[in-house]
């Protein structure tokens, strides 16, 4: 669980803030989303392959600029 202490002299906008960022950088929110929906195994691989095809187009066409 994570949490936030508020400092001497500091704003509560300030460590929401500080919340949010902790919150991006552990990846929770992320977690929860995925787990939301169930995806097989094999339409993980096919979004991951098709993910990296993208990737890949997209180093390309920057590197032909």
């Amino acid at each position: 669980m994570l949490g936030v202490k508020v400092k001497d002299n500091e704003s509560i906008d300030r460590a929401i803030n500080r919340f949010k960022k902790m919150m991006t950088r552990s990846r929770v929110l992320m977690e929860y989303k995925e787990r939301q929906q169930y995806l097989k195994p094999s339409e993980e691989r096919r979004e991951a392959h098709k993910k990296s095809v993208r990737e890949e187009r997209k180093r390309r066409r920057d590197e032909w600029r």
